[in-house]
């Protein structure tokens, strides 16, 4: 990336086709540039805040060009082939503000439909005058006096969902094919972000709307709710929208000892209550065109209620049964770049024990957790884990020697435009022990036998080589996040 451009470069550039630039005049970068510019280089900070619903936006950069800052751009994603890396890129009209009447990419509104291309098509790089983009049906090279193609090699895009791209776009055009009716078929190669953000820097949390989730139930007795509050704040740096709670309440039989005659109905019921959020950051570019520092994880506050009663099959290797998978793909507006953040959750209970106990443990959890992968130049990528929950039992009853733990948890991944860049696994879990029987609410109990009851969270998980997304040197393995492993005492005694 160029050195912090002139901000009227931008404008300049977009007025202007290659042929034409060595031409312009000096007067084109006046006084009022020259403020721009200077305004430009004194902040460089980026808002970070959640995209409109239902938001196409659009934004494109020339790396290594006369202007290599992104910008908001009229063009959109008509269509795009995954398999091929093939995209239709569509031209909208120029807004009324925007500079120059050839140039389509510097629009400060919104975005055009996708179906709907221009007749006034995008100005192309200076850096790619010959970049075989010019129209099927000229038979001349194209020149100043002619009407530019609508993007040439060289460019990187940055889009939000689009048909054949769910989870966002972001790659470099290195062909232009040709026109067709939707627009300009062009092949693409995977991009970086570092290519959009370049010097800037961004930093932002943003919760992911819980009615943005796409659910599915993987057991019968699955219930999903969610609300919105109606208190929207926005701050001088970018709006930060508390959009309420995901839950999800469960009831599920557990595998039981194969002796039915000694064994008793092992279920767990419950709740889990999630508000998710989206942490991001980019701070500018550094040695070797990296950034200099980057950050990606998802965090949150978690609540949950659950029981588990009966006597479970014993399994030194503990039985995960998810019950439900989430999806959503958040678009975070980081200035006029739209980042597409692309999040799973899947929900699960988890049974571990010798088949030898019978409990009946209910238990309230409430805290907050955050896991991702933090980059700064010194140390490469280093895992970032924390949680902070505390329990509280409700009834604790263990019966005849031995020990169960089980687990009502979440696995979240987190990656930009279906690159999965950070895996996390939250498990708060409750475990009880015994050598005898014990049978008690709340702080009264009756044992004959020692016996145990604890609460407690594990959180373990990765980072992916794909968080090279950001421009990052490439790490030739998976990083383990650094593993968080609490655990309390709920109850317990001795005869």
């Amino acid at each position: 990336m160029p050195a912090l451009a002139a901000s009227a470069l931008l404008f300049a550039a977009g007025c202007s086709s290659p042929s034409s630039q060595a031409a312009s005049s000096p007067s084109a970068a006046g006084p009022q540039a020259d403020a721009e510019a200077a305004a430009s280089v004194a902040d460089r900070s980026l808002a970070v805040a959640a995209a409109p619903t239902g938001s196409t936006a659009t934004a494109a950069a020339h790396p290594g060009g006369s202007d290599g800052q992104a910008h908001r751009t009229k063009l959109s994603v008509s269509s795009y082939d995954s398999r091929t890396r093939r995209a239709v890129i569509a031209s909208g009209i120029p807004s009324n503000g925007s500079h120059g009447s050839d140039d389509s990419n510097d629009g400060a509104g919104g975005t055009s439909s996708p179906s709907a291309p221009s007749s006034t098509p995008t100005t192309p790089s200076a850096s790619a005058p010959n970049s075989g983009s010019s129209s099927p049906s000229s038979s001349r090279p194209p020149s100043a006096s002619q009407a530019p193609h609508r993007t040439s090699v060289g460019d990187v895009i940055a889009s939000a969902p689009a048909p054949g791209a769910p989870d966002g776009l972001l790659a470099e055009v290195t062909k232009v094919i040709g026109e067709t009716a939707e627009g300009t078929e062009v092949q693409t190669a995977p991009a970086q972000l570092n290519a959009l953000l370049g010097d800037d820097t961004a930093k932002g949390s943003v919760p992911v709307d819980p009615a943005a989730f796409d659910v599915d139930k993987l057991l019968p007795d699955v219930d999903v709710s969610w609300s919105k509050t109606a208190d929207v704040h926005i701050g001088p740096a970018g709006a930060t929208v508390p959009l309420g709670s995901l839950r999800l309440d469960v009831r599920a039989d557990l595998p039981t000892v194969g002796n039915t005659s000694a064994s008793a109905g092992a279920s767990v019921s419950g709740f889990v209550q999630v508000a998710p959020q989206v942490d991001f950051r980019y701070g500018g570019e550094g040695a070797g065109a990296a950034p200099a520092s980057a950050y990606l994880g998802v965090s949150g506050d978690w609540t949950s209620g659950w029981s588990l009663k009966g006597r479970a099959g014993g399994s030194v290797t503990p039985v995960r049964i998810p019950f439900a998978t989430l999806h959503a793909d958040p678009v975070l507006q980081v200035g006029p770049v739209p980042v597409v953040v692309n999040l799973d959750l899947t929900c699960y209970i988890q049974i571990s024990g010798d088949g030898r106990i019978t409990v009946d443990v209910e238990q309230n959890l409430k805290g907050e957790f955050k896991a991702g992968g933090t980059f700064g130049l010194g140390q490469g990528w280093t895992p970032v884990s924390s949680s902070d929950m505390q329990s509280t039992p409700v009834r604790t009853s263990v019966t005849t020697a031995g020990s169960v733990k089980a687990a009502l948890g979440a696995q979240a991944t987190v990656g930009l435009y279906g690159s999965v860049g950070v895996v996390a696994d939250l498990a708060p879990y409750v475990r009880g022990e015994g050598t005898g029987t014990v049978t008690g609410t709340d702080s009264v109990f009756d044992a004959d036998g020692s016996w145990a009851v604890y609460g407690g969270v594990d959180l373990s998980g990765t980072l992916r080589l794909q968080l090279t997304i950001f421009g990052t040197p490439v790490f030739q393995r998976d990083i383990p996040l650094g593993a968080v492993h609490r655990e309390w005492k709920l109850a317990g005694g001795g005869a």
